[in-house]
């Protein structure tokens, strides 16, 4: 049986001291793979505690991996003790490389979209959800108090008090303690990208998920470094496949993969930093592999805590975390950061700090008060409840028309997209076909799956675009 102590601290949660206390026993490895764990009602008994929270702490446990659920049988540890993470001896080197400048276009390009009732395919933020107000006052405060810095040019890696306020975010709500000196600022993924490829290598192999976010592959194309598409399975990443592409860097989002929204549980997690310290052959112990982690959405977990990032568990330098304020804020606030090693930085301060910061001190300044002054924390728990009652809605909206008896919905805990999987005789396209005809834009992952994003649809509009699903799912253009 589980014997535990809790502590008088009224700050954590008894759900969430359990939670810590068999996590850490599993990790030491006093609770061994395979192990059965005693029942939710067997544990509350011993410890005096409540079903509630005894549930709450298992359900804590399964999402990120530790332990898992046989029908009729209960709960056992997994499988993820014989995994050992190598100390790393290896010198820290880089491949030589050659720098180039990149200079973004002369000219833009306008191309005009259909204007839909309802986008299930956008990531945009609904105008009702920005907090204009907040942001208006913030930038008057900013003209007033800060024209001297206003007339300064950023450092190469952003504003020192853009990067200590995500410094505090990210220690507060992910439980990531980093360096505001390791943290560069760009405008969007395409400017990180940019960075990195020129700091880890044009002539060795990026590998992407796939299915996985189409524009990191088209970043990699752009810059002329070779690339492959690694498959996923229902745990994410397949490191087999990593060694059998002889893939150098890897980029993942094993908080909720895109599109599929799956959790990368912790096994495959140390996996995959099992992976990392593992020395290619084909390129000698003194170049390294690395782990892009791309925390696109973490902010948004409907119940439980927040999984732990690669980044917090690594302790060989291997993981790059990246993140962006696009999910958060807004798609037009083009504001993204990542989190390099200590060796990383040195190389990128030694050799690209030339660079002049993409994104103006104006908005930075404005996204570092933002912060700061707890109007983040606000905006995010807001955003929080506006998600959990559009992704609500849409549920109930499911299962209480027809699409109810031939859909099942899948990974609808995280983030701001799920999969709608349908059982109908009509074909995806004309599926697709027939919804974009009456308003609503839908787009397939795989065949009879389906990407809902919720984000950018109103909350008043919800009803009807799921009616328009409904009536597409029994019927095809004539």
């Amino acid at each position: 049986m589980l014997s535990y102590s809790f502590s008088d601290n009224k700050t954590t949660p008894l759900y969430e001291q359990l939670y810590q206390m068999i996590r850490d026993d599993i990790l030491s490895g006093r609770l061994h793979s395979f192990e059965p764990l005693p029942s939710k009602r067997s544990i509350a008994n011993q410890l005096s505690i409540s079903v509630i929270t005894v549930e709450n702490a298992y359900n804590q446990l399964m999402s990120e991996g530790y332990i898992e659920s046989i029908p009729r049988k209960g709960f056992y540890v997994s499988d993820i003790n014989q995994i050992e993470l190598r100390p790393d001896n290896t010198v820290y080197g880089l491949k030589n490389t050659t720098f180039i400048n990149t200079t973004s276009n002369n000219y833009s390009t306008d191309i005009s979209s259909p204007n839909y009732f309802a986008d299930f395919t956008s990531n945009a933020t609904d105008p009702e959800s920005f907090p204009f107000t907040i942001w208006a006052k913030i930038n008057r405060h900013i003209l007033s108090e800060e024209q001297e810095k206003l007339m300064t040019n950023p450092p190469s890696n952003g504003m020192r008090e853009l990067r200590i306020a995500i410094a505090q975010n990210l220690s507060s709500f992910r439980g990531i303690n980093v360096n505001p000196d390791n943290i560069i600022i760009g405008a969007g993924t395409d400017t990180i990208y940019s960075i990195l490829i020129q700091l880890l290598g044009f002539d060795i192999m990026y590998g992407t998920e796939d299915p996985g976010y189409d524009k990191i592959s088209l970043a990699l194309n752009a810059n002329n470094v070779a690339n492959v598409r690694i498959p996923i399975d229902d745990s994410g990443i397949i490191i087999s496949e990593l060694r059998k592409n002889m893939v150098d860097i890897i980029h993942t989002t094993p908080f909720h993969h895109f599109p599929t929204g799956i959790t990368m549980p912790i096994k495959r997690r140390y996996e995959l930093l099992n992976w990392a310290v593992t020395p290619n052959r084909h390129l000698g112990l003194h170049n390294l592999k690395y782990i892009i982690e791309d925390d696109y959405d973490s902010e948004f977990r409907f119940t439980g805590l927040p999984i732990p990032s690669l980044f917090s568990i690594d302790n060989n330098e291997r993981v790059i975390y990246m993140n962006t304020f696009t999910k958060s804020l807004a798609s037009t606030i083009r504001i993204s950061y990542m989190v390099l090693p200590d060796h990383l930085m040195n190389e990128y301060r030694e050799r690209l700090s030339f660079y002049s910061c993409p994104v103006s001190t104006f908005e930075q300044l404005t996204l570092a008060r933002f912060i700061s002054e707890g109007f983040y924390e606000k905006h995010i728990n807001r955003m929080r409840t506006s998600s959990r009652k559009k992704r609500d809605t849409l549920l109930k909206a499911i299962k209480s028309c027809k699409l109810g008896d031939i859909s099942e919905i899948k990974e609808e805990q995280a983030g701001l997209h799920f999969i709608l999987k349908l059982d109908a005789s009509v074909s995806d396209e004309s599926f697709i076909l027939k919804c974009k005809k009456d308003g609503v834009n839908i787009s397939s992952i795989s065949e009879h799956s389906f990407m809902i994003n919720y984000s950018s649809v109103p909350l008043d509009r919800i009803k009807d675009a799921v009616g328009v699903l409904e009536t597409a799912s029994s019927s095809s253009l004539a």
